[in-house]
């Protein structure tokens, strides 16, 4: 079922969708497709740089000092006025290189921008000896820093060779006290790093993961822009359930695919609120899993499952029960809006699964999951993804499935990987409006789609 999309006020639109397909159960799930849509009117271009508080974080060996030597300066440089900033190396656990003295923070302008860009040339980064057991250490430090600073946004860049990775025990520990408190983009440099956590911070942090082989500067310069063009640094999504649902989750799946936390609302046993991050103009697509107890509901009569706030939008999840071991009718037109979009999350999955099967030489596995992916993207005609397999496949016929593995060098595919699990996917086809139900020939009432019988005076439909 679908609802209509509904306007609050300039700039914020969200709209529901259903499969119509759904069957009584004691633990039925009932998955809903949520787009939100921030237009450009909504606020300003920029956000104030005095909104913000970034860290730079540099996870890097000795030996690829290269990698950063003309990059960080260029990035403090480039640094807007007013900007709340930090710099991190190790030696061997995180350590501040910049600001120098007591200062834990330090402020943008002419001259903290020099004195920053000289600091780092001596920058400590790991060499021979101990150094810090993975990613998590870093995550914590910036947690730490962050909480002294309480910015509308903060954020960590995470700049790192991978040197650190082995031995990495607390990652998803840590992750889950960051979660909600920042952001981070991650860049990956070198070539002995391992996709599985980068993605896994980028995913859990609402950031973004990239192999950045040059031009680190300007990377770490355009991710701070585009903190800046985050219209509302934080905009809540909030679900109210109906005491037969059990157990609510929401997941984003484009323009990039991302973990979501839900807390109890204050105040409201059935309310649940999911932060979200780095809200710019444009769509953004959710999957929306609620498990419900169908014991006690009727059959065949349009029910509300839920409640979806944004701001002051408000959306009902409306569905209905199909009798047991009955097919349902025909869903409305937009009904297919949920398999699409389980269907596009198979296939960013299929691609990142073949990948690391060819990394880790299983051919078998990555012909499966190459030729899935192939099927999926012709279908949803996605071209990068068949660009990305052309690169390691030849592609005979991509809507059949039928493509050729080449010989490719595994060591060449972790960017591809990163790619494919943190690449902005675009938004799904849009949304379309349920047909209008026939009305009641005894009261006249207007009834769902699906609808046999009046939900009103209960006269069957003809």
């Amino acid at each position: 079922m679908s609802s209509h999309t509904r306007p609050s006020r300039p700039g914020i639109r969200l709209h529901v969708d259903l499969d119509g397909d759904l069957r009584p159960h004691r633990s039925a799930k009932i998955e809903a497709h949520l787009r939100v849509d921030v237009a450009a009117d909504s606020a300003p271009t920029d956000l104030p740089a005095v909104e913000l508080a970034v860290i730079i974080a540099v996870d890097v060996a000795e030996s690829n000092r290269a990698a950063v030597r003309q990059a960080l300066p260029a990035a403090l440089r480039a640094l807007p006025d007013r900007i709340s900033f930090a710099v991190l190396g190790s030696g061997p656990e995180p350590v501040r290189c910049y600001p120098r003295g007591d200062d834990t923070w330090a402020v943008a302008d002419q001259n903290q921008r020099r004195r920053a860009a000289f600091a780092v040339g001596s920058l400590p980064l790991h060499r021979d000896g101990p150094r810090p057991a993975g990613y998590a250490p870093w995550a914590a430090e910036a947690r730490a820093l962050l909480a002294d600073r309480p910015l509308s946004v903060p954020h960590l860049v995470l700049i790192t060779d991978g040197s650190s990775a082995a031995g990495e025990t607390r990652l998803e520990e840590e992750l889950d006290a960051c979660a909600g408190k920042f952001t981070c983009d991650v860049f990956a440099v070198g070539a002995d790093w391992t996709p599985d956590p980068l993605l896994a911070i980028a995913e859990r942090l609402h950031g973004t993961a990239q192999f950045v082989d040059e031009g680190l500067g300007r990377a770490v310069t355009d991710a701070i822009a585009r903190l800046r063009r985050a219209g509302t640094s934080q905009l809540a999504i909030e679900v109210t359930v109906c005491p037969s649902v059990r157990q609510v989750s929401l997941s984003e799946k484009a323009p990039r695919p991302h973990r979501l936390v839900g807390l109890p609302r204050s105040g409201r046993p059935r309310g649940w609120s999911f932060s979200t991050h780095q809200w710019e103009q444009g769509s953004r697509d959710y999957l929306l899993t609620l498990v419900a107890n169908a014991d006690d509901d009727p059959l065949e009569t349009e029910l509300q499952f839920a409640m979806v706030s944004v701001a002051d939008v408000h959306v009902p999840v409306v569905a209905r029960w199909h009798l047991p071991r009955q097919s349902a009718p025909p869903g409305p037109a937009g009904g297919g809006s949920v398999r699409s979009l389980n269907a596009t999350a198979r296939m960013r999955g299929a691609l990142r699964e073949g990948l690391t099967a060819l990394q880790g030489h299983r051919p078998d596995t990555a012909q499966e999951c190459l030729a899935q992916a192939a099927q999926l993207a012709a279908r949803f005609g996605t071209d990068w993804v068949l660009d990305e397999i052309r690169t390691v496949a030849d592609i005979e016929d991509a809507a059949a499935g039928r493509i050729r593995l080449r010989a490719v060098d595994a060591g060449a595919l972790g960017p591809m990987i990163l790619r494919a699990g943190s690449r902005p996917g675009g938004p799904m086809a849009d949304l379309v409006d349920a047909p209008p139900g026939p009305r009641c020939g005894t009261c006249r009432s207007r009834a769902g789609g699906e609808a046999r019988y009046c939900i009103v005076c209960g006269e069957k439909l003809l």
